[in-house]
């Protein structure tokens, strides 16, 4: 077989692992040593499975993982996002369908300073959907906006995935970053039109809450400093330059733990569960991370991503055919896939193929981290969906049918980013 055709059977090998229950990444490792074997033989393999490991997760940037990752337990540990909600609740709960676009604004918030979807969703379900419930609002409703919002946690800085996608493509991560910021504010907007106009066709969906006084809602802007203090020290100190995204994680990590011990929060109980959890999702991520490097290197070896990128540039077609094509693959992969397996899995062929083409790849990180937040949500998988109906008690076609109008604002908002790139590079292009 030529190697091209080796890398067609390694990957169809990988996604049979994969089905089995085996580990994502060691299915990836496993198929890209077993590749290696076959094209270069024993020993270029052995040597790439001592080498790949330490030279892809023994270097100073790696670090910014573990520092988000213990920077959104310890938010999510303290309870700030339920501070959060209690804060747009009071702004917003009074109109017609403002519980939901309240939910909609606290999960950008949390966004902002967590880099996931899930914390979203597990917080918002004990804070926003009991609120919900007790008003009368739609379950489609209200679980639809729970869980279509809290995937804007992968897109509003800081992001796992735009880190992920950042180490696998050699992209500046503080870029990365800085570009999800117009377009996660934007998805927010198109969320809440969608929650206004549902609600204005048919009032009894998100029957209005109950009204508060300006002094209740200055007095409840308390509930948001710690976020806004977060944020602006971790993203603007990386669009400013003054440090690196690996040093605002750890600037993130402290100011979390001085934020939460300040407002009495922080316990070493606390602490302790998040340590802990950042170890083991930290030990997964990397694993993950070994075995994708390992595969990029037979990829590489078989040459198949370039012999794909020349096979996409001479049929001929336009950019927009491309990327449509690739995008519609996210939606169909993005429902049984995690998001940080998928981008790991893809990348190592796709992003050859927009090299190729001249493509910006920060405006491609951008669409690509759309497309897994849609992905999540997206009938008839979306693992998002499966989380939300589990933990709020409300069957699972209740739930799909709640994210609808939400993937069709999604549509939208990814065509637009489609029509205009500079609102995803307009800020990373102002850049120090």
């Amino acid at each position: 077989m030529s190697p091209e055709v080796v890398g067609v059977v390694g990957i169809f090998i990988m996604l049979a692992l994969m089905a089995t229950g085996i580990w994502i990444g060691l299915a990836m490792g496993l198929v890209g040593f077993l590749g290696i074997v076959y094209i270069r033989g024993i020993e270029q393999a052995l040597m790439m499975a001592g080498s790949i490991p330490y030279q892809n997760v023994a270097f100073y940037a790696i670090s910014v993982v573990p520092m988000f990752v213990f920077m959104g337990l310890i938010i999510s540990e303290t309870g700030m996002g339920t501070d959060l909600y209690h804060t747009a609740h009071q702004w917003i709960g009074q109109v017609r369908g403002g519980l939901a676009s309240a939910t909609v604004i606290a999960c950008a918030l949390i966004a902002a300073i967590t880099g996931n979807t899930y914390t979203g969703i597990i917080v918002m379900s004990k804070v926003a959907m009991p609120e919900m419930k007790k008003y009368g609002y739609d379950e489609a409703l209200a679980t639809g906006s729970i869980c279509s919002a809290a995937t804007m946690g992968i897109l509003i800085p800081p992001s796992i995935a735009f880190v992920m996608y950042g180490i696998l493509t050699e992209q500046p991560i503080g870029k990365l970053f800085i570009a999800g910021v117009i377009p996660g504010v934007l998805q927010a907007v198109f969320y809440v039109i969608t929650i206004y106009t549902k609600c204005r066709l048919n009032p009894r969906l998100g029957p209005a809450g109950p009204k508060t006084s300006l002094k209740e809602k200055i007095v409840s802007l308390k509930g948001i400093w710690a976020t806004l203090v977060l944020f602006l020290s971790v993203i603007g100190g990386i669009y400013g330059g003054i440090f690196t995204p690996t040093e605002a994680g750890a600037v993130g990590v402290l100011g979390s733990a001085v934020i939460a011990a300040v407002m009495r929060r922080f316990t070493w109980k606390t602490f302790y569960r998040s340590l802990r959890e950042t170890v083991i999702m930290t030990g997964m991520i990397l694993l993950i991370l070994i075995g994708t490097f390992m595969f990029m290197h037979f990829m590489a070896v078989s040459r198949l991503p370039f012999a794909v990128g020349e096979w996409v540039v001479g049929l001929g077609v336009s950019k927009t055919v491309i990327i449509g094509g690739i995008i519609a693959l996210y939606v169909v992969l993005g429902g049984p896939l995690p998001e940080l397996p998928l981008v790991m899995l893809t990348i190592p062929i796709f992003y050859p193929v927009i090299q190729r083409l001249g493509i910006d790849p920060i405006w491609f990180g951008v669409i690509i981290v759309r497309m897994l937040e849609i992905g999540s949500i997206s009938p008839p998988v979306g693992n998002n969906i499966f989380l939300m109906s589990g933990l709020s008690n409300v069957p699972i076609g209740t739930v799909y049918r709640g994210v609808m109008p939400f993937i069709c604002a999604d549509v939208l908002h990814v065509a637009l980013l489609l029509a205009v790139p500079s609102l995803a590079l307009f800020l990373p292009n102002m850049m120090r």
